[in-house]
């Protein structure tokens, strides 16, 4: 009788473990999709058609001053990811204007997006570098 007792503790103990360990997990999947939401990961390709076929949107440089006259998209903002702080208003005044972003790799977008996103910026789309970039840019000599 005692050891069914004690099986049946520790059956009850390990239930009780791995409800525990699946709520923690819920709660992480949903901090995961609320991150994740802050800005939208598209192709060069999406962007091209974006800019293409949308109006009233931002395209945002988001590399160095060097890389920017080096090449950039064409009708493309700078604004540096260094540079992003709680003061880009002149630069980006409309909180809710879809902004493209990119940079050189996709590493520095990611961030400026996040930041951006962190600053109430509502849609931003980041959408990699300048290297996957198969369309026209603009040199400054």
């Amino acid at each position: 009788m005692k050891k069914k007792n004690k099986i049946f503790k520790l059956s009850m103990l390990l239930a009780a473990m791995l409800m525990i360990g699946g709520c923690a997990a819920q709660e992480s999947d949903v901090k995961q999709d609320t991150e994740q939401s802050a800005y939208t990961s598209i192709t060069a390709e999406e962007a091209k058609k974006i800019m293409d076929e949308e109006t009233g949107y931002l395209i945002l440089d988001v590399r160095t001053k060097e890389e920017y006259d080096e090449g950039h998209i064409p009708d493309s903002v700078l604004l540096p990811n260094e540079t992003i702080d709680d003061d880009v208003s002149d630069i980006l005044p409309d909180k809710d204007q879809k902004i493209l972003i990119y940079c050189r790799s996709g590493n520095r977008s990611k961030q400026a997006s996040q930041k951006l996103a962190d600053l109430g910026y509502t849609d931003l789309v980041e959408f990699g570098g300048i290297i996957d970039w198969p369309y026209e840019i603009e040199v400054i000599e």
